[in-house]
C-alpha cells in the first residue's frame, strides 16, 4: 500500500492552519490545524466563502486585505478576528500571497488569540490605573472603566455596584441599565457575587444574552460587583472571559478605592466635622459662583446669617456632647427649611448661614426667615433633656444691600447683632 503524500502530511502536522482559496473567496484546502484553531473540520469549511467565518466588524478590512493580496502584494503580517465553532473570538495573524498562474490565495494562520489577551490585559491595566489619576470622581472613573473592558469582552449593559455595610443595601454610581438600590438579601445575580464572593457567568442561550460578574476585592473585603451582559448575541462570554474579568477587578477595585478616598478627603477638606455641612471655604465658593451667575442673569439672591441665643449656656450646662447634638440637629432643621438650590454652612461655634438663590421678591426672604425661627424654636430633646432655643437671623439681599460677597457678609452680620440687640 503506498504511503500518503509527504506534503499533505506535513502541513496537517503544524500548529498554523494552512488555507488555499479561490478567486471567489472560498475555501478549496483546509489543513487539519484549522479545527484546532476554528472549531470546524476541514469538510466543513471547504466550499465555503472565508468572510463567513469573519468576525463581523473585521470583514471589511478583511476584503480590503484580501483584494491587495491578489493585485500580487504580499501580505505577510495581517491581524483579524474569526468567530469559533463555539462562539468564540479568536484574533488571527495571516501570512498571504496570490498564485496568478493558479489564481488561487494561499494562506497560513497563527492563533495569537492569547498573545492578544495577555497584551490587551497589559494596557487595560495600566488605562484604568491612569484613569483613576484622571479622572474627576467615581462616575467618571466607571465611565472610563466601561470603555476600557469593552475593548477586551463586549459589554453592552455595565454596572458597578457597591456594598453599604451600615443598611445592608447596594448603591450604583454607574450603570447603563438604570435599577434602583437593591437589598443585598434579595435573589439577584448581584447578590449571589457579593454571598458567594465568586464570580458568576450566566448563559442564556435561548435568548443570545449573556450576564458575567465579578466581586470587586479589596484588602477588608468584597466592595461591589462590576457586572457586564452582552445583548448582541454575536459574541457569547466563555470562562476565559470570567478568568480575564476577574485579574483585572483587582486593579479596578484598587482604582475606585483609590477614588472614593480622594473624594473623602476633599469632602472632608470642605465639610463642617461636626455638622458635615459646607465650611466657611466651600459656603464662600459657592457664593461666589451664586453671585456672578445672579449678576449675569439679572436674579436676586440673599444672604442669612444665624446665630443661636445663649448657646454657651447649653454647653455649659449639659456638657459639650449635648451641645454637639444640638448643632447636629440645629444643621438638619436648617435643610429641611430650604430648597436644594440653596446652601446651608457653617461658619464655626454656634453661627450659621443660608444662600438663597433666585429669590422671588423680598416677601420670599422673609417666608423662609419666619420658617426657620419656628423650626429652631421647637423643642430639642437630647440626652434625656428638653432644651428650647432661639436664633438671631440677619439678612441680605443681593443686589439692594451690596454688590459682592464682603458687603453682603458686613450687612447681614450687622443685621443679626442689631436683631439681637432687640
Amino acid at each position: 500500500m503506498d504511503s500518503p503524500p509527504l506534503l499533505p502530511k506535513v502541513m496537517d502536522l503544524l500548529l498554523d492552519a494552512v488555507c488555499v482559496v479561490d478567486v471567489e473567496g472560498r475555501f478549496v484546502f483546509i489543513s487539519a490545524a484549522c479545527e484546532r484553531i476554528f472549531g470546524y473540520t476541514p469538510e466543513e469549511m471547504i466550499g465555503r466563502n472565508m468572510i463567513e467565518f469573519v468576525f463581523p466588524d473585521d470583514r471589511e478590512r478583511t476584503l480590503a486585505a484580501a483584494a491587495t493580496i491578489m493585485d500580487g502584494m504580499p501580505h505577510p503580517h495581517f491581524e483579524n478576528r474569526y468567530v469559533h465553532k463555539d462562539g468564540r473570538v479568536v484574533d488571527i495573524m495571516w501570512s498571504a500571497s496570490w498564485s496568478e498562474s493558479d489564481r488561487l490565495r494561499l494562506a497560513v494562520a497563527r492563533d495569537i488569540t492569547e498573545l492578544k489577551r495577555v497584551e490587551h490585559t497589559r494596557n487595560a491595566l495600566y488605562r484604568i490605573s491612569e484613569a483613576a489619576h484622571t479622572s474627576e470622581n467615581v462616575h467618571a472613573l466607571c465611565q472610563h472603566i466601561h470603555r476600557i473592558i469593552d475593548e477586551l469582552v463586549p459589554a453592552d449593559n455595565f454596572t458597578v455596584a457597591l456594598c453599604d455595610e451600615t443598611d445592608e443595601t447596594l448603591a450604583f454610581p454607574y450603570s447603563t441599565d438604570p435599577q434602583a438600590t437593591q437589598l443585598l438579601e434579595t435573589d439577584t445575580p448581584i447578590a449571589e457575587v457579593i454571598r458567594s464572593g465568586q464570580a458568576v457567568l450566566i448563559n442564556h442561550d435561548a435568548l443570545a444574552v449573556d450576564w458575567l460578574g465579578v466581586p470587586l476585592l479589596t484588602e477588608r473585603g468584597i466592595m461591589g460587583v462590576l457586572a457586564i451582559q452582552s445583548d448582541s448575541g454575536k459574541r457569547r462570554y466563555t470562562e476565559e472571559d470570567k478568568q480575564l474579568l476577574y485579574f483585572v477587578s483587582t486593579q479596578i477595585a484598587s482604582a475606585i478605592q483609590r477614588k472614593q478616598a480622594e473624594a473623602e478627603l476633599m469632602h472632608r477638606a470642605h465639610h463642617d466635622v461636626l455638622t458635615d455641612l459646607p465650611n466657611r471655604a466651600l459656603f464662600n465658593d459657592r457664593f461666589d459662583v451664586a453671585l456672578a451667575r445672579a449678576h449675569r442673569d439679572g436674579e436676586q439672591l440673599a444672604l442669612l446669617y444665624l446665630d443661636l441665643k445663649d448657646f454657651k449656656y447649653v454647653n455649659d450646662s449639659f456638657g459639650h456632647e449635648v451641645g454637639d447634638q444640638v448643632l447636629r440637629e440645629m444643621a438638619h432643621r436648617l435643610l429641611q427649611c430650604v430648597r436644594e438650590s440653596d446652601t446651608v454652612g457653617r461658619m464655626g461655634g454656634d453661627e450659621f448661614t443660608v444662600l438663597l438663590t433666585n429669590v422671588l421678591g423680598p416677601e420670599y426672604t422673609g417666608i423662609i426667615a419666619d420658617r426657620i425661627r419656628a423650626a429652631i424654636a421647637a423643642p430639642f430633646d437630647i440626652a434625656g433633656q428638653r432644651l428650647t432655643i432661639s436664633v438671631s437671623i440677619g439678612v441680605a439681599v443681593y443686589p439692594d444691600q451690596g454688590e459682592d460677597r464682603e458687603q453682603l457678609f458686613r450687612q447681614a452680620d450687622a443685621d443679626m447683632y442689631a436683631v439681637k440687640r432687640q
